[in-house]
This record gives structure tokens, C-alpha cells and sequence, in this order.
């Protein structure tokens, strides 16, 4: 016989339904809320394929990639259900123990000079839209992937699904390279410019394909994993090499031959010779890319070109707001609205700073440039020791040493491609720093266990 707490608990449920169906009158809300219920078991019991779906979305952009799903909110969705498994599992159930390392330690100091830059920002405003639009939740996912990367599993899971949102980009982007859509300057290739997407920029979409090159190539490179992600990552390497080509950035070009490059030097057992096709592999991708041939930065234009000219008054200028404001910067993402009061060159139009270093340089001051260069030499030390440690065991995890490699081949090609990308406050060196330091702490536990 039911209890009184029981009709309440149910009625109070079908109110609830009644409720959201008379604000949403759609046929389809009583449909979907019953399975609620098995969507929250879902979310928690699956916590770090949640909220890896969460930053897959958020970097790759599949929302924008496929228009039709733009509306349904999924990255807001995946968001929430990301909060609310890490909230029940560190908070309630206990599953998920929280650990540190000195990894950790240098990223939050640097997460602690951003906020303290958007505090001091020049245009306060636009610093704390993008903070709490974008880089709040990239902090986040940063301590939460590397919290929730606990097996082999879940190293196998984040390779093979990078690989393949990579290869969904890609597929994409020769598409639309091969159909005219959304070309700039008629040569370039674009994903989603007429949503407004960040991929709608060829040098940002030229840094989303380099990021799982590195995931790819690794898996087609390592031995010891399966049929399927070998297969996968053999026809994904072709698919995103094209795809950057398709960009015709010098900066996605620099960082897929870093890529390459790292690969094939630990293959390699004459150096000479590894040095002598490199340079003559980069002079025939640079053709096979026809950069010569862009209306900005080709071979049309005498001398330093106006895409060289850009970054150069750029650079300038980064330098300039960092010189007036050397430990907070001008803050995060007031570069471009900085640009008039400190370029030494004005064309009627602000510029983005397109380079790594600089705008760090330049949203942080020279302090949070110091910090940055300093967490990057860690994360190189600490990716190196793991690709070592993983190597001398004489049962390494397959998926582990694929991962472990493709994070230190994917950091390499992101920090040479910042020389014309800026990627200092977006995705991919969080999401690498987080898989490095995860490996790290697994392959101290597996030491020791023996």
C-alpha cells in the first residue's frame, strides 16, 4: 500500500510535467521527460565520457559542423550534465578523489594571473564575457579531464574519439573546399562563416584538423591496439593533412609538420638524412598548399606581404600593451580592442594578434608570459618522462603509449603553429596539459603497484 510520501512524490511529478508542458506546449515533452530519469544515470555513471563530449563539442564545433543540431543547445546540455556528475561524484558519492601534482600547480598559477587580468582588464566588460563564456569552462575541464582520465579505457576512449571529431572537421572541409563554400579570399577554406563560427576563420579551423593529427598518427603508428583505431587513424592522417592544406595557413602548415616531424625523428635512425627531407618536404607542402597563390600573403604582393606586415604591426603593439601594463596585460581578449591606442600602424580596422606568445604577452603582461613558458616547459618535461616510462615496461598499456605520444607530438605542433595561431587562452594546450598530467599520475600508480 502506497504511503503518503509516495502520493506526494507523485504528484508532485506530474505537476512538475503538467507544469513544463503547459510553458512548452509540444507534443514531444511528455515523451522525453520520462526518460530524464535514465538520462541522470547515464550522466553519472559514464562522468568522463561526459565531459569529454563536452569539450569535443566545445573544440571541435559539431554543432556547427552540422547546422541542423545548432538549436538543440547541445554543448549547454553536455555542460550541465558535466557539472552535475563531477558535483555528485567529488561531493556526494565520493568516486571521484581529487589528487595533485606540480603540473597542476604552474596551470593554476596561471589561471590565477588570467583572473586577476580580467579583474585589471582595460575593457572590463569584454574580458569578463569571454571568462565566463569560454575560459572558465576551459579551466575547469583542465583539473576535470585530468581528474576523471583514470584508466586505459578512458585513454583508449579519448584518443579514438578525438580521432574521429577530427576526421567529422575534416570530411567537412574538403567538402566544402571541393563545393565552393565558403571559400575567403576564393581559395580558402571555411566551416560554418555564415553562423558565425569560430571555424569560420581558415587559421582556426586550420588549428582544429592539426589537433587530432597528432591522435591519429599515433594511432596508426603504435602497436598493440586493436584493428579498428589502427585502421582509423590510417585513413584520418591523409584526411586531416588535406584538410590543412585546404586552409592555406602557415601556421596549421607549421604545426601538422612538427607533427610529422616528431614521428618520424623517433623512427628515424639517420638524423642527416631526417633533416634533409624535412626541408624538402616542407618546401613541396608549401607549394602543394598554394600559399603563393593566396590574395593575402602570396607571391602577388612585393616583398614582406601583407599578411607578414599585419602580424609584424601586431606584435608591435602586443609588446607595447605589455610594456605599459607588465604583470596584469591589457586582459583577456582585449587585444583586438586595444588595437588602435597601441598599434604603431592603423588601417581603419583592428587586427587579432596572431600569435601564441604575443597575445599572452600582451592579455597577461610579461609575468603571465613568464608563467605560460614556464607550464609549457614542464608539460614538455613531464610528456617526455612518460613517453620514457611507458616505453621501458615491457607490458606498456598499447593505448597509453599511443596517448602518451600523441600528446607530446600534438603540444609540439600547437606551440610551432602559435608562432601564427593564437591558441593561448582556447582548447587544445588545456586538453593536452590534462591528458600529459593524467598519464603522468597513472604511470606513478602502475610504478607503484609493482
Amino acid at each position: 500500500m502506497l504511503r503518503k510520501d509516495q502520493y506526494l512524490l507523485a504528484g508532485s511529478v506530474c505537476l512538475f510535467i503538467a507544469a513544463l508542458w503547459w510553458s512548452l506546449p509540444h507534443p514531444i515533452v511528455p515523451l522525453i521527460l520520462p526518460l530524464l530519469p535514465l538520462a541522470i544515470l547515464v550522466v553519472l555513471a559514464l562522468p568522463f565520457q561526459v565531459v569529454l563530449m563536452f569539450v569535443i563539442f566545445s573544440f571541435f564545433r559539431l554543432h556547427e559542423v552540422f547546422p541542423p543540431l545548432y538549436s538543440l543547445k547541445i554543448p549547454l546540455l553536455l555542460s550541465l550534465a558535466s557539472l552535475a556528475a563531477l558535483g555528485w561524484h567529488i561531493g556526494i558519492s565520493g568516486k571521484i578523489r581529487l589528487w595533485w601534482r606540480k603540473e597542476l600547480t604552474y596551470i593554476s598559477i596561471f589561471f590565477l594571473l588570467v583572473f586577476i587580468g580580467v579583474i585589471m582588464a582595460s575593457n572590463r566588460p569584454v574580458a569578463l564575457a569571454y571568462f565566463q563564456g569560454v575560459y572558465w569552462k576551459i579551466a575547469l575541464m583542465t583539473f576535470s579531464l585530468a581528474w576523471l582520465t583514470r584508466s586505459e579505457k578512458d585513454f583508449s576512449f579519448a584518443s579514438v574519439t578525438i580521432t574521429v571529431a577530427g576526421g567529422i572537421v575534416g570530411v567537412t572541409a574538403l567538402y566544402n573546399k571541393a563545393s565552393g563554400i565558403g571559400l575567403v579570399e576564393e581559395t580558402r577554406v571555411t566551416i560554418g562563416r555564415a553562423l558565425g563560427s569560430v571555424l569560420g576563420d581558415p587559421n582556426d579551423l586550420a588549428l582544429v584538423l592539426m589537433f587530432p593529427a597528432a591522435f591519429a598518427l599515433s594511432l596508426a603508428l603504435t602497436p598493440g591496439i586493436g584493428r579498428f583505431p589502427r585502421l582509423l587513424g590510417m585513413l584520418s592522417v591523409p584526411l586531416l593533412f588535406f584538410a590543412v592544406i585546404a586552409t592555406q595557413s602557415r601556421g596549421g602548415l607549421l604545426g601538422i609538420l612538427a607533427v610529422f616531424a616528431v614521428f618520424i625523428y623517433r623512427r628515424m635512425q639517420n638524423k642527416l638524412l631526417f633533416i634533409l627531407l624535412s626541408a624538402v618536404g616542407a618546401v613541396l607542402i608549401y607549394a602543394l598548399a598554394g600559399i603563393s597563390d593566396r590574395a593575402s600573403g602570396g607571391s602577388s604582393e612585393a616583398g614582406l606581404d601583407a599578411s607578414a606586415k599585419g602580424r609584424l604591426y601586431a606584435w608591435e603593439a602586443a609588446y607595447k600593451m605589455a610594456l605599459e601594463n607588465p604583470f596584469t596585460g591589457v586582459g583577456l581578449d582585449n587585444f583586438y580592442a586595444n588595437y588602435f591606442y597601441y598599434s604603431p600602424h592603423w588601417d581603419g580596422l583592428n587586427h587579432a594578434v596572431h600569435s601564441t606568445w604575443f597575445g599572452v604577452l600582451a592579455e597577461t603582461g610579461f609575468l603571465g608570459l613568464f608563467s605560460f613558458i614556464t607550464l609549457i616547459v614542464v608539460l614538455f618535461k613531464t610528456a617526455s618522462n612518460n613517453i620514457s616510462a611507458l616505453s621501458k615496461l615491457t607490458s606498456a598499456p598499447g593505448y597509453m603509449l599511443a596517448c602518451a605520444q600523441a600528446v607530446y607530438a600534438g603540444l609540439l605542433g600547437t606551440i610551432v603553429s602559435g608562432t601564427f595561431l593564437t591558441q593561448g587562452f582556447t582548447w587544445p594546450i588545456y586538453i593536452q596539459a590534462a591528458l600529459i598530467i593524467a598519464l603522468a599520475r597513472q604511470i606513478d600508480s602502475q610504478k607503484a603497484k609493482t
